[in-house]
C-alpha cells in the first residue's frame, strides 16, 4: 500500500519512499518557470486527490461524542466505528465534480 501525505510528512516520505508519497520539494527561487509550473501542478493534483479524505476526516472530528468522549474506555472503539461508518456513508453519497480512480463506497447498504 502507498500513502500520500502533505509537506509536513516529508521526513517519513524520505525514510520510506516505497510506501509514502509526498509532493515534490519547492524549487529554488532562481529555478526556471517550467520547474515552478510543474511543481504547482504536481501539488495541485495531489491536493485534488486528497481533499475528499481531508473533508471526511474533518467531518468525523465535528461529531460531539468524539470531541469529548466521557464513556467507558471499552466502548470507545465501537462508538468511533459507528460514527465513522455514518460519516463514510455520507461522504460516499456526496456529489463530486471530479471522477477519481478510487470510488467511495458506502459502508452499509441502505435498507430496502
Amino acid at each position: 500500500m502507498k500513502v500520500e501525505v502533505d509537506d509536513g510528512s516529508r521526513g517519513l516520505a524520505n525514510e520510506f519512499p516505497e510506501q509514502i508519497s509526498a509532493p515534490p520539494k519547492k524549487p529554488a527561487e532562481d529555478a526556471c518557470d517550467g520547474d515552478q509550473r510543474a511543481w504547482r501542478e504536481a501539488k495541485r493534483q495531489q491536493s485534488s486527490a486528497r481533499i475528499c479524505v481531508e473533508h471526511t476526516n474533518a467531518e468525523l472530528k465535528k461529531w460531539r461524542p468524539l470531541q469529548r468522549y466521557t464513556g467507558r474506555r471499552e466502548t470507545y472503539a465501537e462508538t468511533h466505528l459507528s460514527i465513522a461508518g455514518l460519516v463514510s456513508d455520507r461522504s460516499a453519497r456526496r456529489p463530486t465534480r471530479h471522477r477519481h480512480s478510487t470510488e467511495l463506497v458506502p459502508v452499509r447498504q441502505p435498507a430496502c
